[in-house]
């Protein structure tokens, strides 16, 4: 019984230290490529920090009306009516 025992013991000692064996050289190798494809294919143009020239379409005066609108927009909220009514009830 001694000797069961040990071959057991043996035997769940080999499983453990092939446990933490590195068992995925292959996907090791590919760490992070996903996240660089994904990167990858949502950029426009990746040489775009690059270009100096000033931007064009809209001046500056537009740009700040628009901006200080926009921030504006957050300091008082426009009032939302609640134009989606369930008709449950009596009337």
């Amino acid at each position: 019984m001694y000797r069961t025992h040990c071959h057991a013991a043996c035997a769940a000692l080999l499983f453990a230290i092939a446990g933490c064996a590195p068992t995925t050289p292959n996907l090791d190798r590919h760490f992070g490529e996903g996240l660089n494809l994904a990167k990858a294919q949502q950029t426009l143009n990746p040489q775009a920090g690059r270009n100096l020239d000033p931007v064009s379409g809209i001046d500056g005066k537009a740009a700040k009306s628009a901006y200080d609108e926009y921030q504006k927009s957050y300091r008082t909220p426009v009032p939302q009516s609640n134009s989606f009514t369930i008709g449950i009830g009596g009337r």
